[in-house]
């Protein structure tokens, strides 16, 4: 798969499709499979040989896929893992994917590579926005680095709404 660098995207809003969360598997770490085993049981996990997963159901989704009025979003709003968290972005401390000039996002002294998974239809191609660069990329980068948790730009608006309603 052929990923694209940040400054190739004009901007990214999330769709509540759900393909992501039919189509891959999500790793999870130790920490999130506890949480997640503590909360929901060790059936909604799955472990490979040295990997951990989220339990996926027969058509393929993630068992935590839920749905309203056509539009999908995460049950583990309040604890959804870190992968989970940063798709349909890949931020690295090296340019993987080639493009080093176009993937470089400074954060502080340290330099990172943002790049996006061309599967996700909320992606826009094009020149970045002001809004993309300085707050949607920004949160996504941030989150990566581990300087926050909260989400409010890099996932959608319904996650949102099913947070607050569920609060």
């Amino acid at each position: 798969m052929q990923f694209i660098p940040w400054r190739y995207i004009a901007d990214w809003r999330c769709t509540g499709c759900g393909e992501c969360c039919k189509h891959y598997s999500v790793v999870i770490t130790f920490h999130e499979w506890l949480g997640i085993v503590k909360n929901y049981g060790v059936e909604n996990t799955v472990s490979g040989l040295d990997k951990l997963y989220l339990h996926r159901r027969s058509d393929g989704s993630c068992t935590f896929l839920g749905s309203f009025s056509n539009m999908y979003h995460c049950t583990l709003q309040h604890m959804k893992p870190r992968a989970c968290q940063l798709w349909p972005f890949r931020i690295l401390k090296e340019p993987e994917f080639g493009y080093p000039n176009e993937a470089m996002y400074p954060l502080g002294k340290e330099k990172l590579f943002v790049y996006a998974d061309p599967m996700c239809n909320g992606l826009r191609i094009g020149t970045p926005t002001f809004d993309f660069a300085g707050s949607v990329l920004k949160e996504f980068v941030e989150i990566a680095a581990g300087l926050r948790s909260n989400q409010v730009k890099s996932t959608s608006n319904l996650c949102l709404l099913y947070t607050s309603d569920a609060a």
